[in-house]
């Protein structure tokens, strides 16, 4: 069963209170809660890759995370192996940190972020492994219907 625990209101009470991308001091960060499969690699790559832009990590469920994007209204179409929740949306797949900061800052009526998928070259699919190859890829502004648009076309 999908679990929206403490971090999503811990999240929603550090926005209510004024808290934004450059924040200093004692203010908590952005957490992402995550849900992925148990045996999901590159998973551990994008939270990393989240960490060192600034957001916090946790709870992670290892479950999987088909029913979390079902619950938080990804459509199946725009799927990939793990799915995040911060502030009030979602986040699928492979999401650039720096375009979870512009969500947050810009608070569109919208469900989440999709990047579907796993593009090479996205954060977590950038290791050592993929010899620096940089696929073309667009993140996605996933309304409440389910409909789409393109945020951001990196690459």
């Amino acid at each position: 069963m999908l679990r929206v625990g403490r971090a999503m209101a811990a999240g929603g009470v550090a926005w209510g209170l004024g808290a934004w991308p450059g924040w200093v001091g004692a203010q908590q960060r952005p957490q992402v809660e995550i849900w992925k499969g148990p045996s999901c690699e590159c998973c551990h790559d994008w939270m990393a890759h989240l960490r060192r832009h600034g957001l916090d990590i946790g709870p992670v469920h290892d479950e999987g995370n088909t029913e979390a994007r079902q619950r938080l209204g990804i459509p199946l179409r725009l799927g990939s192996c793990h799915t995040g929740w911060v502030m009030g949306y979602a986040l699928e797949g492979h999401v650039p940190a720096e375009d979870v900061w512009r969500l947050l800052r810009e608070r569109p009526d919208a469900a989440g972020l999709a990047v579907p998928g796993m593009p090479v070259g996205s954060p977590g699919m950038d290791g050592a492994a993929y010899q620096g190859r940089r696929d073309p890829f667009a993140v996605l502004l996933v309304d409440r219907q389910g409909r789409t648009r393109v945020w951001r076309q990196v690459g």
